[in-house]
């Protein structure tokens, strides 16, 4: 039985902030903490019949349906789709947030160039009731420097990397979830293409045997409420198309927004002559937890508690005193030409310890806050590792379903063929109702239309699994 264990969360903790086990045992205030889960992984998940452990080493899994349509239109939502864009754009930003958060260690310089001129009063004992008049010319570079003894900035700045990570994470889980969504879009379209192909076929038999039955009511053979029944029945089927066609024009319209385009661009898109992917065959896909961990959504909330373990540490860091050097080296002088002279130069250097021994109990506080903030993020990760299970639990016993139902949907509608054609003979031959007739045409039209229904959700339910795992197998 394999085995998934998050005792290592406790351990980035530790790193970050040295008290991670004040953190997940007490908690913060009333709070009990959040125990980390140790729980087994289903032992079902390798059964060895459709499921077998591999580990490719790409991420291109819809390659495997042999469908250059669906491999054009993913390749142009990669680089069109605006939710990506934006993902992408956020990226910049978390980088942009960490470079800043990191720029905290470095020490500032503040260069100063500036002229003076002023006139004292004549009229003041401090002037001893003399004017004057007094102008300087200054050139100075000034610095102020933190030295981070203790670590603050840089566990600041770490989170923010932590975050950047984490942000990077999300973009990849977009982008999964725009793959999986164009691939759903594409074969829920296809599905209703092949519904419509159906539909027609029906229609158009419905038909012929409609005139067969009026033939035999001409004749004399045949009552006329077989012929309501046949007209019926065709009617019926008939005006299933202008729904069929409305549901074909929102998957087109769906698509659009995936691909980045207006609509009306892909007006007329993707005829009937399609049909589904004939794709039933076994899925490889690697169990253990490794492969689990693959998928983004984990990755950033992995991502996540790290950063908030720095957090908690900077935050105990904030006790201890605060080391600054400042200084400046620079000119003055009474007249512009004596001042790059030795004669003019200036300096200063001061460096300086605070130390902030009250400040009511804001960093008690903010040390809770940041506490309560990595259990949360605990607390989280475990949710989202065991919604990652259930997710793939149930698109594997899904997928495993609908194939057996597609093999049972065939046998099924081989018979109801079987079945109308023989029902229809006899009833030429007058040896029958027409009502077997109508039973047969019914049973084989739901049958046909469950068999494709069936095959669009086994390829739906294949890219639920792709999306389930993360990244494909």
């Amino acid at each position: 039985m394999m085995r998934i264990s998050f005792l290592f969360l406790f351990f980035m903790a530790c790193a970050a902030g040295g008290f991670a086990q004040q953190v997940v045992g007490q908690g913060s205030g009333s709070s009990q903490g959040v125990e980390l889960l140790e729980k087994p992984l289903p032992q079902g998940w390798n059964d060895g019949e459709f499921f077998d452990q591999t580990f490719p080493p790409d991420d291109t899994w819809w390659l495997n349906f042999e469908d250059a349509v669906l491999d054009s239109l993913i390749i142009t939502a990669c680089k069109n789709n605006y939710s990506a864009l934006g993902a992408m754009e956020n990226i910049r930003k978390a980088r942009a947030t960490w470079r800043k958060a990191q720029s905290g260690l470095m020490p500032s310089f503040d260069l100063n160039i500036g002229w003076q001129r002023a006139k004292t009063s004549g009229n003041t004992a401090q002037s001893l009731y003399h004017e004057a008049w007094e102008g300087q010319y200054t050139m100075a570079m000034s610095m102020k420097w933190q030295a981070d003894v203790f670590g603050s900035i840089y566990m600041r700045s770490k989170a923010q990397k932590l975050l950047f990570m984490a942000t990077e994470e999300e973009f990849c889980a977009v982008m999964v979830a725009l793959v999986a969504n164009v691939a759903t879009t594409y074969f829920s379209l296809r599905q209703s293409l092949a519904q419509m192909q159906v539909i027609r076929w029906n229609v158009e038999s419905q038909r012929e045997i409609m005139a067969i039955v009026e033939s035999r009511y001409n004749s004399g053979l045949a009552s006329k409420l077989d012929v309501a029944q046949s007209r019926s029945v065709y009617y019926s089927t008939k005006a299933k198309i202008p729904a069929m066609q409305a549901n074909i024009e929102s998957y087109r319209n769906a698509m659009a927004v995936l691909l980045g385009v207006y609509p009306q661009q892909l007006q007329g898109w993707l005829d009937e002559g399609y049909a589904l992917p004939e794709y039933m065959a076994p899925i490889e896909v690697g169990m253990p937890a490794q492969l689990l961990l693959r998928r983004p959504d984990i990755r950033a909330a992995e991502r996540d508690v790290e950063a908030n373990a720095a957090l908690l540490g900077a935050s105990r860091r904030d006790w201890f005193p605060s080391l600054f050097l400042t200084g400046s080296i620079g000119f003055a002088s009474d007249k512009l030409k004596y001042l790059p002279r030795s004669k003019s130069l200036t300096w200063e250097i001061a460096p300086s310890l605070t130390w902030n021994i009250f400040t009511g109990t804001e960093r008690v506080n903010a040390t809770r806050e940041a506490r309560a903030a990595l259990d949360a993020s605990i607390a989280s990760f475990n949710g989202t590792m065991l919604n990652a299970m259930q997710e793939v639990e149930n698109a594997m016993s899904q997928y495993r379903s609908s194939i057996e139902q597609i093999v049972t949907l065939r046998q099924a509608m081989n018979q109801d063929e079987e079945t109308l054609r023989l029902s229809l003979e006899l009833y030429k031959q007058g040896l029958t109702e027409y009502q077997n007739v109508l039973d047969a045409q019914r049973s084989l039209f739901s049958c046909q239309d469950y068999l494709v229904q069936a095959h669009g959700v086994s390829l739906i339910y294949l890219v639920q699994l792709y999306e389930a795992l993360g990244g494909g197998w």
